[in-house]
């Protein structure tokens, strides 16, 4: 899994038929399991350098969510959040695992809040020992996309799609990046080839209908982040555009005793504070499990 050569990331994945659809995973280590939930537009390989950490200490587990990575892309076809929480619920079951810690990014976050609500009800027998949330949409009014992500979504993506290439993602991610933390050459070229990996680029439009659905869900996903007595944090790059400080600070007002981080970095802390985002999350685990 996460490995920083693409070679062996690949080479390391494991392929389940999981809702009717070939997903790629990864599992290392042994131990409590910490399941990691990537963002949009990337994959798992963005949690490289916190899972060869964990993976210590830990049994680690990741995928590539339908639509990313080396995953299927199925082209046209209406992406739900509903239905990548479904293959998570089927990959873990599958792993005969039915509790684990959750850190997730982005896109991830939301995937994460419909596992959290799922589980809040008891519509699912998966129990979350704790969750870590970076950068993301967690509440829909708070959530500021970029112009890109915008033109996408509407009626004209289709056509913009088409101009995205390698040069211009590296651009997007300079604006969404810290001003002292920009994006690596090796990062970028990293992501882009697997948005690239199975024609993904052509699936953008459709992925990014999850802003929709962000709004639809939102008070039902807010009620069990108020209500859980699952450990919560949030890990925040405070120069991100999309969901920096304003996010974290919303964070605070809608979740009662909020544990926050923020970190002088933008909008991937996992890539751009490394180091710093292991050892909270460290931390945070070795807490959980006390409090348990």
């Amino acid at each position: 899994m996460p490995y920083v050569d693409l070679a062996q990331y690949k080479s390391e994945a494991i392929y389940s038929e999981l809702c009717q659809h070939r997903i790629a995973h990864w599992e290392a280590g042994r131990g409590e399991v910490v399941l990691f939930v990537h963002g949009f537009p990337s994959a798992a390989w963005d949690w490289h350098y916190q899972w060869q950490a964990l993976s210590r200490s830990y049994r680690v587990i990741a995928l590539d969510l339908l639509g990313y990575g080396l995953s299927d892309k199925p082209h046209p076809y209406a992406y739900t959040l509903a239905e990548q929480t479904r293959i998570i619920e089927a990959l873990l079951q599958q792993l005969n695992i039915s509790q684990c810690h959750v850190i997730a990014h982005d896109y991830g976050n939301s995937v994460t809040q419909e596992l959290l609500s799922r589980s809040h009800v008891g519509s699912n027998s998966l129990t979350l020992s704790s969750v870590t949330f970076l950068n993301g949409g967690l509440f829909s009014e708070s959530h500021r996309p970029l112009l890109m992500q915008k033109l996408l979504k509407s009626w004209v993506g289709p056509a913009i799609r088409r101009f995205m290439s390698q040069k211009g993602l590296h651009k997007s991610f300079s604006k969404i990046f810290g001003a002292q933390t920009p994006p690596k050459n090796a990062e970028v070229d990293a992501i882009w080839a697997l948005l690239e990996h199975n024609q993904g680029v052509r699936v953008l439009p459709a992925m990014l209908k999850y802003i929709d659905e962000r709004r639809r869900h939102r008070d039902r996903w807010l009620l069990a982040m108020q209500q859980t007595s699952t450990p919560m944090q949030f890990i925040n790059g405070v120069q991100d555009p999309i969901s920096g400080k304003h996010m974290m600070e919303r964070y605070k007002e809608l979740i009662p005793q909020p544990q926050t981080h923020p970190l002088p970095v933008g909008h991937y802390p996992q890539l751009e504070a490394p180091q710093e985002v292991l050892s909270l999350v460290e931390d945070f685990l070795i807490k959980s499990q006390s409090a348990a």
